[in-house]
């Protein structure tokens, strides 16, 4: 059985070097590199089946380069590496695109289960049907929303998020469930992450006056159609 590859952008030496020896004693083949520049090309080459990103990083940001992976690549998941802990920070990761993030100091451990989740969930979406949801069509394997002639790509949390609505149709979609299904922690700032991407979906489904994403206070979200 081959193993995932997973591409590491970490500008501290020291830091780079613990993470990729670690990761590799769990059977994953790392490809570790400086800078954002050279994790770019890495990846283009590469093809690895997840990025792990630092935000603070010489020559090309984490965020700027996850804004140029999304650009040619919807469905990779990306995790952030941060020492940033405000909230407005943590939100532009994940309207950016990324998938989850860890807070520096970090365990080795806990880096390793969230890359896990989100290896499985990509293992889930690639084996999803496509979903009608009113007058449109979800592709959740591509990640894709149409309506009519029109079609909308959605990030990897949006196209999960949405799977998980479309789910539960007409029932209450627990808030703190599928935080910690799809962020991994209900904690303050996933909650807020998770309100921008409920207004995103509900802007990719105006054309269909009949859904609706019911936002019950206390408990979750709703998708009616």
């Amino acid at each position: 059985m081959s193993k995932t590859t997973i591409l590491l952008a970490e500008d501290e030496p020291a830091l780079g070097q613990i993470i990729k020896e670690s990761l590799e004693t769990r059977d994953f083949n790392v490809l570790l590199c400086e800078n954002g520049d050279i994790a770019f090309e890495t990846y283009k080459k590469q093809a690895p089946k997840i990025l792990v990103l630092d935000v603070m990083m010489p020559k090309k940001d984490g965020f700027t380069l996850a804004k140029e992976v999304r650009a040619i690549d919807n469905s990779i998941p990306i995790i952030f590496l941060t020492a940033k802990s405000q909230t407005k920070d943590v939100v532009e990761g994940f309207n950016i695109g990324g998938n989850d993030y860890l807070k520096k100091p970090f365990s080795m451990e806990e880096l390793i289960v969230r890359i896990n989740n989100l290896l499985n969930r990509t293992q889930v979406q690639k084996t999803a049907d496509i979903l009608e949801i009113g007058s449109y069509t979800f592709d959740f394997p591509k990640q894709i929303l149409h309506f009519e002639s029109s079609e909308q790509p959605l990030t990897h949390r949006e196209a999960h998020l949405l799977f998980h609505l479309v789910q539960n149709k007409n029932k209450v979609l627990d808030r703190s469930l599928i935080l910690n299904k799809l962020w991994g922690t209900d904690d303050f700032f996933t909650a807020r992450s998770m309100d921008v991407f409920i207004t995103k979906l509900r802007k990719k489904l105006k054309e269909d006056d009949s859904i609706q994403i019911i936002n019950v206070r206390g408990f979750g979200y709703k998708l009616v159609f």
